[in-house]
């Protein structure tokens, strides 16, 4: 069941994983500032919806336009996170698969490429959502600001 794999072929194996460790680190950190882009929003959700049931007329308009903006920036924070997620969750896969491919009699290169691909696809997809929820963020604050 398992062929004889000598230390060489484990180096190597361990060499190549390391990369994906780099990419776990960057999703890591992209988790973490996602993470805190979420828990703001949320935070500025709950004052708001606390506050529409003493604030004027007047203001309500403006209170409820400001939270229709900051659902949707909720909703892509949620997404981003997921795919940052997911492309953990690959790169993860991605290096056991590697690990089986290298000591059991079984070409797994296409699987692990393919491993790969998503988990960029997952990252270049949060980042892109990211950067959609700064906009929308920018947006705001500058309409406010008139």
């Amino acid at each position: 069941m398992f062929p004889q794999t000598d230390i060489n072929q484990i180096t190597h194996v361990i060499t190549l994983a390391i990369a994906p460790v780099f990419l776990l680190t960057a999703v890591g950190t992209l988790m973490g500032v996602l993470a805190n882009r979420l828990a703001r929003i949320v935070d500025r959700i709950r004052v708001l919806e606390d506050k529409l049931h003493e604030i004027s007329l007047a203001e309500l308009m403006p209170a409820r336009a400001e939270l229709d903006n900051l659902r949707q920036r909720l909703r892509l924070i949620y997404f981003a996170v997921a795919c940052a997620v997911f492309c953990a969750l690959f790169v993860g896969l991605l290096i056991i698969v590697a690990f089986i491919d290298a000591f059991m009699s079984v070409n797994l290169a296409k699987f692990v490429g393919l491993l790969f691909v998503m988990a960029m696809l997952a990252f270049v997809g949060s980042l892109i959502l990211f950067l959609r929820e700064i906009f929308l963020a920018v947006t705001n604050t500058r309409q406010s600001m008139k």
